[in-house]
């Protein structure tokens, strides 16, 4: 008889956390620009896009990509050098 044993890796609990980028409303940019860089940065169809955009100009936020935090980093931090107030939650 034989024991078998599992090995655990350690993981860091930051990595795998599930995530989202929040999306809020400003004066600035355009319905366009935010479209363009949801489509470009976030990889939304246009019509999806155009959705969030309009939640975020009503309701004043909007969750428009989830994930695991590492992967939303670069997106959160693109839009935000794109001139967009996004965050992380």
């Amino acid at each position: 008889m034989s024991i078998k044993t599992k090995k655990y890796q350690k993981k860091d609990p930051k990595v795998n956390i599930e995530s989202q980028i929040v999306l809020y409303n400003d004066d600035v940019n355009t319905f366009d620009w935010v479209i363009h860089c949801l489509v470009v940065y976030c990889g939304h169809t246009a019509i999806q896009a155009e959705q969030c955009a309009n939640i975020v100009h009503y309701k004043g936020k909007c969750a428009i990509k989830s994930g695991p935090l590492n992967q939303l980093l670069a997106v959160c931090n693109t839009l935000c050098q794109k001139g967009l107030s996004a965050i992380i939650q």
